[in-house]
């Protein structure tokens, strides 16, 4: 008897014809001899190296690996590091600045990406890799980059009813809110300004914490020609 779980090291298998038909000619190992019943069980796997064996030594955290997007979900990208093994991006490792809705914003099914080793788990078989951690953290030098006072430039992103939002020259997103629009009064925002528009704005507040920048066009600041 070779049992399911003797059939293939990374294939969850439920049904034997996944993996073989009534006929075929397969090489298997010896396991285990019962005598009093009259079995022998055999193991088809063991005849190929266990790939999850020397895992922690082939992708050690912090490796940067090259793979195929295998399949998307909605919590993240699977990759193909090498037959029977894969890996997990989560969504929330696809960008430092990105509010990613779906892995799909940003990979697509069969293309190859880059991604770095965050985690391996050889007992539970699972690897994590992050592509943002490719790239440095804006928010973390955000304060030296763009200390508050600077006037920063930056492209209307989004127009809400408390004010614009807009993206900065490094993909940092930051808030005008209405009241620093302009010193005059003013009645609708897309009077001022309007979604793609560039404009030029002074910092007024940084909360690295919770990845906020406040942001204003009063005096100094301008929507650009």
């Amino acid at each position: 008897l070779i049992h399911v779980s003797e059939m293939s090291w990374t294939k969850t298998i439920s049904d034997p014809s996944e993996m073989v038909n009534i006929g075929d000619e397969v090489e298997a190992i010896v396991l285990s001899i019962q005598k009093d019943d009259g079995k022998i069980s055999l193991g088809m796997k063991q005849t190929e190296r266990n790939p999850w064996e020397d895992i922690e030594e082939n992708y050690p955290i912090g490796k940067i690996v090259e793979a195929e997007i295998r399949n998307l979900t909605n919590y993240g990208a699977f990759v193909e590091l090498e037959p029977g093994v894969d890996g997990l991006i989560h969504i929330s490792d696809l960008s430092w600045t990105k509010k990613v809705s779906h892995p799909s914003e940003m990979l697509k099914k069969g293309e190859k990406t880059k991604a770095q080793v965050l985690s391996v788990d050889k007992e539970s078989k699972k690897i994590t890799l992050g592509i943002k951690q490719l790239s440095e953290n804006p928010w973390e030098s955000i304060e030296k980059t763009m200390p508050i006072g600077t006037t920063v430039k930056g492209v209307v992103k989004k127009i809400t009813a408390f004010g614009i939002f807009v993206q900065l020259e490094n993909h940092v997103d930051g808030l005008i809110h209405i009241n620093e629009l302009s010193d005059q009064p003013i009645g609708k925002i897309e009077d001022i300004v309007s979604v793609g528009d560039p404009i030029t704005a002074k910092v007024l507040k940084i909360d690295t914490e919770n990845k906020k920048i406040s942001l204003s066009m009063k005096t100094d600041g301008k929507k650009d020609d």
